[in-house]
């Protein structure tokens, strides 16, 4: 079952609503007109994007190689190999090809590392740099149009065109004036 208290405060609430429109209808009136523009200037807005270029340049650079190469020792390790075989007879000509193609190999290696050399080189490097791209964008209109004989100026997002569109409204005003005032208006 409800309350009925309820009906009765929206009963109320209608009520006040609906009087309060009225009254407000008795003050306010709106209506569409047109206006005759004047000028439309665009306005622009300066905007940046920046954009990255990239660009591959070749650095050369000087470099160090020692002589420590491993093809010296494998030749040593063979020559001394064979020269170790042809010493010694039986099993002591396995021995001495041992002997012969460790001594070779120490030998080999050393022989090939002179102390090492000097050498250039290419390498590719990258290079980026940013630049600025600016460019101009129509952010609106600058609009003066006339109205009842006077000018006014508004700024739009969109170029009206020869025509503008005007939602007009007008109330009574609340304030009494001077005394005076009021009598010259109330003559006409």
């Amino acid at each position: 079952m409800q309350s009925p208290t309820k009906p009765l405060i929206a009963g109320l609430a209608a009520v006040l609503a609906l009087s309060s429109g009225a009254a407000m209808a008795d003050y306010g009136h709106a209506f569409r007109d047109r206006a005759k523009v004047v000028s439309s200037t665009p306005v622009y807005e300066q905007i940046n994007e920046p954009r990255r270029e990239c660009w591959t340049e070749y650095e050369s650079r000087e470099v160090y190689r020692d002589g420590n190469n491993t093809g010296g020792a494998i030749l040593g390790a063979v020559v001394g190999g064979l020269v170790g075989s042809t010493v010694g007879k039986g099993n002591g000509k396995v021995a001495a090809a041992a002997v012969g193609a460790a001594t070779g190999a120490v030998v080999g290696d050393r022989w090939n590392d002179r102390g090492g050399s000097h050498a250039y080189e290419e390498r590719p490097v990258e290079r980026c740099r940013v630049t600025d791209n600016y460019r101009q964008e129509i952010v609106g209109y600058d609009v003066t149009y006339r109205y009842n004989g006077r000018n006014y100026t508004t700024r739009l997002p969109y170029d009206p065109g020869e025509w503008l569109s005007l939602d007009v409204s007008f109330s009574v005003a609340d304030h009494p004036r001077s005394g005076r005032w009021n009598e010259s208006r109330s003559r006409w």
